[in-house]
């Protein structure tokens, strides 16, 4: 009887697993965005979780701080991201590197993946040299490249997420690709996927055999929190006056640290199990939240009880609010509630010879391939007015994009070559999402295009009218009479393009 309870003590997970998955779920709260395959935009999006948790998967209800800051440095030359660099100093200074190893969900999954039975890479002078590969990787694709394309050519590249990220491309394009509501989108798949998602593959891979290999080795936002381990707030804490300088947490760890609390240290407590002094605790300031089994060595008679009891209030408040975020972020937030279309009547179709009254084909509004586009006005940022109903008679072309999109920015040439050679006899309008609050003005200004461009309306006019989703870009063409006759979230290339517009006008 006492083997099967030792047995089942060993198999519990321990109070650091439970708040590792805590943290991933209230990160990930918005679960219907991973049954209909959609990112959640509510106002929450502004604001930054604090572990690494990509922006782009279907579940996510805050943004990541990395990309948030390569959004804040692109911007850099025209306005100042004191919010983003507020928010990470503000992290770092009470939790730093705590936060990798309680509130990360990449550092769950690289936990999880290190736990499959295989021979395991030892530490050594190589792993230790690797470590400082995450500062170089910051420098170049973080601050770099983002920098440079920001001030340099006005346009938004964050470069880690662009070109490295594995969470981008696990939690964001693979959870997308996976919902049978983003089938069109495998269209807009290129080499930059395929280079990414070996990345993703290769830090998987390196993770089983190499303890947090991209924690150690790659991630940015842990070589930034790092900066802040020598005076965070809460984290793991050593009693000088107890360490007898045995050096049992520094052989014992598997973050490869020189002393407990450095920059690579990510204050797991495991190295509390190993000191035979009870010297070593997690603490958040004076106050003691996780102490060694048994007790620290100076504790008060009556502290265990208390820090037990403090425990489970703790841990109350935390599920009453995961539980009220469940309910917000899947049934509440006003976001969830999209705006019904425009209300007009269904009008008859348009033919070459005058139908029978019998005959008379009646045409649903919508957004569907086959039904006529509801009519919405939007001002261009010339100043024109763009709208269905004026541009009637035209073939019409109306392309979703924005500034962070790689593959809309790729393709917009080619929209803007279909209206150069069609310009007396189309109307086109390229809209830009404003869910990031990214003003394209400077960028349309700066890129010779000749097309009217647009921003939505902060309540998505032409989004809600043209069935437009997080996923871009889309492409949606209406013939001469407003019947929409192409509408799919995919790149596009000048010969589908001109073939679409040669089917619009003949109709």
């Amino acid at each position: 009887m006492d083997n099967n309870k030792e047995t089942l003590k060993t198999m519990r997970p321990s109070k650091r697993r439970l708040i590792q998955v805590y943290a991933a779920l209230l990160y990930n709260a918005h679960i219907k965005g991973f049954i209909n395959g959609e990112i959640f935009t509510g106002n929450s999006k502004y604001a930054c979780v604090p572990g690494f948790n990509c922006y782009s998967c279907p579940g996510a209800v805050g943004s990541c701080p990395l990309g948030a800051l390569q959004n804040a440095l692109a911007y850099s030359g025209k306005t100042a991201g004191f919010y983003v660099f507020g928010i990470l100093l503000l992290y770092g200074i009470i939790f730093g590197r705590t936060i990798c190893g309680f509130l990360c969900p990449l550092g769950l999954i690289q936990e999880l993946l290190h736990k499959i039975p295989t021979p395991k890479i030892p530490k050594g002078r190589v792993t230790r040299a690797l470590s400082y590969l995450k500062y170089i990787i910051t420098a170049v694709f973080v601050f770099g490249i983002t920098l440079w394309y920001g001030i340099m050519h006005g346009t938004t590249i964050p470069g880690f997420c662009k070109y490295i990220c594995p969470a981008g491309t696990s939690e964001g394009a693979m959870m997308l690709l996976a919902n049978p509501n983003n089938a069109d989108d495998f269209g807009m798949l290129n080499i930059l996927f395929t280079r990414k998602f070996v990345i993703m593959l290769i830090i998987g891979v390196a993770c089983i055999f190499c303890f947090r290999a991209f924690c150690r080795f790659i991630c940015p936002l842990g070589a930034i929190y790092g900066l802040f381990n020598r005076f965070n707030i809460i984290g793991v804490k050593v009693d000088k006056n107890r360490c007898n300088g045995c050096g049992a947490c520094v052989r014992n760890c598997q973050m490869e640290v020189r002393r407990v609390g450095d920059h690579e240290c990510i204050n797991c407590g495991k190295c509390m199990e190993v000191c035979a002094q009870k010297a070593i605790s997690i603490k958040a300031g004076s106050i003691t939240l996780k102490a060694p089994e048994g007790g620290c060595a100076g504790d008060k008679p009556g502290a265990e009880k208390k820090r037990k009891i403090i425990a489970g209030t703790l841990w109350g408040i935390a599920l009453a609010g995961l539980a009220f975020a469940l309910v917000w972020f899947n049934f509440l937030d006003p976001s969830l509630k999209k705006p019904e279309p425009p209300v007009q009547p269904a009008q008859p179709a348009v033919t070459q010879e005058q139908p029978q009254a019998d005959e008379e084909v009646v045409i649903p509004v919508g957004f569907e391939e086959g039904n006529r586009l509801a009519d919405f006005e939007i001002e261009c940022l010339g100043g024109e007015k763009f709208s269905v109903s004026a541009a009637k008679g035209k073939p019409v072309v109306i392309n979703l994009w924005a500034t962070y999109c790689g593959p809309c920015v790729q393709e917009l040439p080619l929209f803007n070559e279909l209206y150069e050679a069609h310009r007396d006899d189309i109307a086109m309008v390229a809209v830009h999402n404003c869910i990031l609050d990214d003003d394209p003005a400077e960028w349309v200004a700066n890129s010779g295009f000749t097309m009217p461009f647009a921003v939505d309306t902060e309540d998505k006019t032409v989004w809600n009218a043209v069935g437009g989703t997080s996923s871009m870009p889309q492409t949606i063409v209406l013939d001469r009479n407003g019947i929409v006759i192409y509408n799919k979230r995919k790149s596009v290339d000048k010969a589908l393009l001109e073939s679409l517009y040669a089917e619009a006008a003949e109709k």
